[in-house]
C-alpha cells in the first residue's frame, strides 16, 4: 500500500491518501492524535474524505511523508512494515495495533527488528515529517 501523509503546518492533522497496491483503490483521511502519558495509547479520531475534500486539505501547508507499507507475519501476528521514500529514504519501521495494553504486551518483538522505537518521540510521524535529508540520515545511522 502506497502512503501520502501530509502533516498540517501548525495544528496536529494528518492528511492521508492510501493507495491500494493490487486494486488501485484510494482512501482519503484526516486524522488527529491526541496527547496521553502513553503514546502507545494515544486516542485517535480519523474522518474519512472524498478526493474532492482531500483536494482541499491538500492545499493547505504542510510537510509530507511518502512510505509503502507492507503486511508481514512474525511472531504469529501481523505486522506493518514501512518502508519509507523521499528525505526518509532508508528509514524502515514496523507497527503492530492491539485492542489494549495486555494483548500488546504479549506479541513478542520480532527478531528481525533493530530496536524499539514506540516511547521514542523522534520517530513519531510529525517528528519524522519535520526531518531534512541530512536529519532523516543522522535518525537513521543512530538505529
Amino acid at each position: 500500500m502506497l502512503i501520502e501523509d501530509l502533516y498540517l503546518s501548525g495544528t496536529r492533522f494528518r492528511l492521508r491518501r492510501m493507495t491500494d497496491s493490487g486494486s488501485g483503490e484510494i482512501a482519503c483521511k484526516l486524522a488527529k492524535k491526541y496527547e496521553a502519558d502513553d503514546p502507545l495509547a494515544r486516542a485517535m479520531v480519523n474522518a474519512y474524505l472524498t478526493p474532492e475534500e482531500h483536494a482541499v486539505f491538500a492545499a493547505l501547508p504542510g510537510r509530507p511523508i511518502v512510505k509503502r507499507r507492507y503486511p508481514v507475519m512474525a511472531e504469529g501476528a501481523e505486522f506493518g512494515v514501512d518502508l519509507f521514500a523521499g528525505n526518509l529514504d532508508g528509514l524502515v519501521l514496523a507497527e503492530i495495533e492491539a485492542p489494549n495494553a495486555a494483548a500488546l504486551a504479549a506479541i513478542p518483538i520480532p527478531s528481525w527488528t533493530v530496536r524499539e522505537v514506540s516511547y521514542d518521540p523522534l520517530y513519531q510521524g510529525g517528528s519524522l515529517a519535520a526531518l531534512d535529508r541530512t536529519g532523516a540520515l543522522a535518525l537513521i545511522a543512530g538505529l
